[in-house]
This record gives structure tokens, sequence and C-alpha cells, in this order.
């Protein structure tokens, strides 16, 4: 408001408690709407929009979450302003040499600088940054800015921002490392042999080849058949959705394929059941309407963040009820089907039994008044329908009446004991993350209980016996059958995948709360089925996302939506980033905008952008493009050996779809190679003698190959940035397969005398004048220096 006042521009600025940015969940203050519809939802991008050419320093940002943490929270006030030590004493040698027009004017660009400079300046010592001190006594000269300091610091110091801070994650320190991976000291032998693997260069390997579609199982090669748990169609999927399923087995299939395996990865859309009837019913649509419109929202969304299926199917398809009927004829000839009678509700004024989404009341448990027929959505609790209190049907509002009805059931204790031995078989050869075990074993450990398997509904695929031709299969019986039939659709050799558990390994991907319906009972019907399934290898459960300080609610609208994330304009690889960085792998984890652009200001741009781009540039700038030659010594042998070693551990955790842990070795390797090119400083030595130049050189021709191994290293989880990086250095298609190659080798795969393509300033070319993702935290979008 201060800017824009000083600056004179009249922008109509109003405060409001509602929602401002239609797409967002959430109020996000400021907004400006634009001409053309759109938002602006930065303090920063706002004063763009009005003012060309103002853009603040916001590298005080990220190191001033981390010191109003510790100073506001741990009340380590001298702890906190030796963070701050660096980014200010930068900002004042920008602002003596005049390089910053932003700063030296007399122009305020964002109330965000002037809350950075403001609080940076109450840690530190009286006569340091002289400059910075200036330029803020002149700025709190202005009226305006007196006004915005005393509505934002009313006279209360820092601990007006206690809850503020409270609600942000705990910034990670730049200083904690893995004892491991930043070990500076490596034996003598260890030095010798990662000069001598990096001396033996590229491979005659080539690049996998590209996909040839069908894709199927091969003699001779580890074939894996990944899928990812079947987003229902009814509504747009959240970041929770998207990491918990598609995007972890994207990141997977991705590193496999560069690992040289034979991959499939089919997914798709869970079209039947309640949801889509109730969805059907709210927006005045058949169900088959709905599935259609949602199945393509669905495939536009994971198109963006790049999900790169072999398949992307739906469960509405002829094959989804052949397949599913012949599993449910063999089951029942085999003597694996019960049954029973169910008590249900009944409405009598729709005629017609009402299934979970058809009826609320009052939980039994909480007493919420809006639970569903199924669970709780307060509380998280199992409901059976009858137990509601004061049930209403959600079509016409008539109290419901119970009445029973006549059901089928899969018999899981007749099961049980085939499911036991086959789980301890898959569970101690595969890899079952911690959390798929324990509630798989949760569910033997009382003994299992027959299963309904239909219901009483229209939307479904058919019960094909004459007994109960007027219902439906459940749809926790159905949809998992999805798998199948969807490859079915796919080739229609889909047996040669889902018949051939001597060659194939099948990796499932979902969040936790699908995992019973995974290891247990879908499991138990193919094993009933007795026709050699194949069955599950490694099933891969993440925990929970959260967002901020509550949960992602599709019915609540409450998080960020697939949609949402394309509408701010930042680009896909910085959302898979950030989201994989954050990946819920072995506890819940939260989302977080402040935390977004801090990971995206500290690790993809400040570590790894700045890294990979020095590198590309002091080829360029220093050796007109072509990478100069190298002589090794005893410092540089080291960095070989740290880099080999986390190319190792990199390696070792991603065979274990330790996808977030597989990350931070690669931002362990870009940290030590900035480490290593400030010590060295080959933009100083290149101006020296010949021993300098020679170390320049050195220095520069190790860095570039770093960078080469990253780009590799980074195409699983940013793949238009990975393959910007190769293309820029001009790297040979070999350099994946041999740096990947069993256990990993890092070698020198752009040789003395390579000439490297053009680089570029920005690896991510998405110019800052959109709108940055978080209220108080301004987000650098793209990598540069």
């Amino acid at each position: 408001a201060s800017a824009m006042w000083i600056n004179g521009i009249d922008g109509g600025l109003k405060i409001s408690s509602g929602r401002v940015v239609p797409f967002l969940s959430r109020p996000a203050l400021p907004a400006l709407l634009l001409p053309s519809g759109g938002h602006l939802f930065s303090s920063n991008a706002i004063c763009q929009a009005f003012v060309d050419g103002l853009f603040c320093m916001l590298c005080v940002q990220p190191a001033l979450l981390q010191a109003l943490h510790m100073a506001v929270l741990q009340g380590k006030a001298t702890e906190a302003s030796k963070i701050l030590q660096g980014p200010l004493s930068y900002l004042d040698q920008c602002l003596s040499k005049g390089t910053t027009p932003c700063l030296t004017e007399v122009n305020y660009d964002i109330c965000a600088v002037l809350r950075s400079l403001a609080l940076s300046l109450a840690f530190a010592p009286p006569g340091e940054w002289r400059c910075v001190q200036a330029w803020f006594e002149r700025l709190a000269g202005e009226e305006a800015c007196q006004a915005a300091v005393l509505k934002v610091l009313p006279g209360k110091g820092l601990e007006v921002l206690k809850p503020f801070v409270q609600r942000q994650p705990a910034p990670a320190s730049s200083q904690r490392r893995d004892p491991q991976s930043c070990n500076s000291t490596a034996s003598e032998v260890e030095m010798e042999a990662a000069a001598l693997t990096w001396s033996r260069g590229l491979t005659a390997c080539t690049e996998p080849p590209e996909k040839s579609h069908p894709i199927l199982p091969q003699e001779g090669r580890r074939n894996l058949l990944l899928t990812s748990a079947l987003p229902y169609v009814n509504n747009v999927p959240h970041l929770g959705n998207i990491i918990g399923c598609v995007l972890s087995a994207d990141v997977f299939a991705r590193y496999g394929r560069l690992r040289g395996w034979n991959v499939l990865y089919v997914c798709g859309t869970d079209e039947y059941g309640t949801a889509t009837e109730n969805k059907a019913r709210e927006e005045g649509l058949t169900p088959q309407q709905i599935c259609d419109k949602y199945h393509a929202v669905h495939a536009e969304i994971y198109s963006w963040f790049q999900v790169d299926f072999d398949f992307f199917g739906r469960t509405t398809t002829p094959k989804q009820t052949e397949i599913a009927q012949d599993i449910f004829w063999r089951l029942h000839e085999r003597g694996f089907l019960l049954e029973d009678t169910v008590e249900q509700l009944r409405c009598e004024g729709c005629r017609r039994f009402l299934a979970d989404r058809f009826v609320e009341g009052g939980c039994p448990h909480c007493s919420y008044p809006e639970a569903r027929g199924d669970q709780c959505d307060k509380c998280g609790k199992l409901i059976n329908a009858v137990e509601l209190k004061n049930p209403l049907c959600k079509v016409c509002s008539k109290t419901p009446i119970i009445q029973s009805s006549k059901h089928l059931f899969l018999d899981l204790p007749k099961l049980e004991s085939q499911l036991e031995q086959w789980l301890d078989k898959s569970t101690a050869a595969g890899d079952w993350t911690p959390n798929a075990k324990q509630i798989t074993r949760s569910w033997l450990r009382d003994g299992l209980k027959p299963r309904c398997i239909t219901r009483d509904l229209k939307w479904g695929t058919p019960v094909p016996h004459p007994d109960f031709k007027d219902k439906v299969f459940y749809v926790w019986f159905d949809a998992p059958i999805g798998y199948l039939s969807i490859t079915a659709n796919y080739t229609d050799q889909w047996e040669k995948w889902w018949k051939n558990p001597e060659q194939v390994e099948l990796y499932n991907f979902m969040a936790k709360d699908n995992v019973p319906f995974h290891s247990v009972v879908f499991p138990s019907s193919l094993l009933g089925a007795q026709d050699n399934y194949t069955l599950v290898n490694h099933l891969v459960a993440t925990e929970y996302l959260n967002y901020e300080d509550t949960k992602f609610s599709k019915s609540r609208g409450v998080g960020v939506f697939g949609d949402m994330a394309k509408d701010t304009g930042v680009p896909s690889d910085v959302w898979r980033f950030y989201l994989l960085y954050v990946r819920p792998e072995g506890q819940d984890s939260a989302f977080s905008w402040a935390d977004m652009a801090l990971k995206n200001n500290s690790e993809l741009l400040n570590n790894l952008g700045n890294f990979i781009n020095r590198a590309g540039m002091f080829v360029t700038k220093f050796f007109e493009g072509c990478v100069p030659a190298m002589e090794l010594l005893a410092e540089d042998k080291t960095l070989l050996a740290q880099v080999g070693w986390e190319l190792r551990q990199y390696i070792s955790l991603m065979d274990k779809v330790k996808i977030r842990d597989g990350l931070k070795h690669i931002l362990n390797i870009s940290r030590h190679g900035n480490q290593y090119i400030q010590i060295n400083e080959p933009w100083k030595k290149i101006k020296g003698g010949d021993q300098d130049r020679q170390r320049a050189g050195t220095v520069t021709g190790v860095s570039v190959n770093i960078a080469c191994l990253l780009s590799v290293l980074l195409q699983p989880y940013i793949p238009t940035t990975s393959r910007t990086i190769r293309e820029q250095l001009n790297a040979p298609a070999a350099c994946v397969s041999t740096m990947l190659h069993a256990g990993g080798s890092f070698v020198c795969s752009l040789p003395a005398g390579h000439a490297i393509g053009t680089v570029s300033t920005a690896l991510i070319a998405h110019a800052l004048v959109g709108p940055l993702v978080g209220p108080l935290v301004g987000l650098k979008v793209g990598l540069y220096l």
C-alpha cells in the first residue's frame, strides 16, 4: 500500500475477508484483478504491474525466515543475527556500488522488502551495513511507510510476528548436512578409485530407446508393471492426490526407464459408484456425462504435471465388465462367495436404497450433523448408515426407513490362510513401505470377516448372477480390477502382464488409506480366482500431505487443486520439485505456500540452479564454449569421491522407491559443486598466469561434468529442466546409461574439447510477471544466476 501511495498510484485497494482469488481455496492478500480477468496475488508482482522495472532484491527472505524462527520462537536473537550476515552484507555491497536501482532510487518496491529490511536491521549490531541503514532511514521518513510499519509492528516488536512464525514450517538450516555426504576427507584409495572411474569416460552404451507400443514383458529383462491408485472421477484432484499416487509413480517409472528396465505404467479414472451418481445429480448431468467431463479434466491436469503414463484409461468400459464378471464367476464356482442379508436405509419417496453418499445425518460418534452414510468428515470414523442420527435422503430430504436387502460377500476368512502365506513371501522379498506392512498386519491381527461385494445402485458393473440382477458390484471390489481392464484396453495381450507372475514385478502406488484394498481384499479376490494372476510385489504407500495447518478436502474445497496450480502460472517443474521435496514418505507432511517459496529460492535456485548455470557459463565465457583440459589434483579427486558416493546413495535409495531421500542426494551434489567453485574462484584464476589458468580450466571442466550428471539425476523429478540442461551442455546420449549403470559411475562425460551448446541464463524460462505463490514470501520462479 505504501509503495502504491508513494508512486502516486490509485489502486482502489480493498481489504476483504472472503475469497479474493477465485481459484484459491483461501484468501491471499493483496490481490489485484487485471483487465484480462486474471489475478496477481503478490505485492511484488502487483508493483511490477504498476511500475515497470521495479523488482526488489529478495535474497534476504529465506535467511530472514530462518532468523525469525530462531529469534521469535527460540529466543536466540544473537544466533539469528549471524544467519543474516551474508545476505545483508551482499545487499550493502550492491547499494554501495549502485547496482540495485530499485533500492538506490527513491522508489520503494514492496512491503515485503520493507518488512525484510526492517526486521533484518532489528537483528543487526549498530553501525553495520551503512548503505542499507541509510536507505532504510530515507524510507522510514516517508509518511506512508511510517503508517505501514505501525500497522505491521504496532509497538510490540518481533513478538507480534509469533502467530505467523508458528504457522510456518521450521526452516531447515543450510548448515545441516548428512555427515557422511559432506565428509570432506576421503581415503587415498577412494580418491584414486574415483579418479580411475572418471578417466574411463563414457561407454558405447546409448540412451534408452524411445518407447514402442504396446510395451510387453521381455525375456531376460526386468519387467516392471506400475499402477497408481485410480483417482475418483467425480472431482478435480488436489496436490495430496497427485503426490500420493500419480506423481510418485511417474518419478519411479522415469527412473526405471533410465536404468534400462522394461516399464509399463498404467492408470485411469475410477468412474463407478455413489460419488459419481451424487455428482451427476448435483450438476444436472447423467453419470456418463460426469465421467466424460472429469476424465478429461484429470487427463489434462496430469499432462500439465508431465505425468508420463503409458496408458491412462477408465473403468466404464466393456473390458471392465468382462474381466470383473469373469473374476466373480471364478470366485463363485470355487465357493469363495456367501449370501447374507443386510439392513439398509431405504427412501420410500425415491423408491431406492440409500448408498453412503445419498444419506446424511448425525454422526453416532461425535454428533457432527452432516456425516455421510459411510464415514464422518469431522471425526473420520467409519459409519454404518443405519447408525446415523436423524438420517435424511439427500435427494428428496425425506426420512428413510430401515429395510433388509440380500447381498453377496467375499468369504475372506476362507481365503485368509492363502493370503497370509502369500503376504509373508511378498513383504519379505519386496519393497513394501513400513506403513503398508503395519496397516496390512492390523487387518489380519483380529481375523478377517466376510466383505460385501454388491450394492443396490444403478451406476456400476452389473452383477451377472440372476438372483442379483438388480445390483452392481461394490466399488472396492470393482475398482482394483480396473488396473486389468485398463491394461486390456491398452493391449489385447494384457494377460502377458497380469497372468505372468514369473516374469513381472508389480508395483502399486497409493496413499495409506488405500492399503487394505490392495494388500488384503484385491489379492484375496485374485487368489480365489485361481487364474495365475500377477500379485503385488512392492506396495508403496505415502502418508498424508496436509494443507498448511489443516487437511486437504475435496468436499469442502480446502487446499490447492491441480487446475489451480496450473492457473498460478508457475511452471510444473517447480510444483513437481516442491511436492517431491516434501513427499510424505515416513510421516505426514504439509504443503505451505511460504515453504514452497523458501525451498524454491534456497534449493532449486540458489543451490542447484546457481551451480549449473555457473558451470556452463564459465565454459562459454572463459573457454569459448569448449570444455577445457583438466589436470586433477588431490582436491579434485576428493570431490570426485564425494560425488560418486552421493550418486551411489541416490541409486540405492531410488531402487527402493525412496524418492524424497533420493532428491536430497542430488542437492548434496550441487552443494559440493558450489563449495568447490567458491573455494577455487575460477573467475579470478582465469586472469592469472598459466598455472592459474590451468587451475581455472580444471575447476570449470569438473564442474560442467557434475552439471551433466545432475541433468541425468534430475530427469525423473523435473524432466523439462533436465532436458534443457542436457541440450545446453550438448550432453551425449550415453551419459544416461553409463552413469546409472549397476551401482553408479561418475565418469567424465564431457571430455576436453567437447563443445557445449548455447547456455541460457534461465533454465526454466519463466519471467516473473505473473503471480507469486505466497502472500508473505516472494517466489522467484526460474533458475538463473
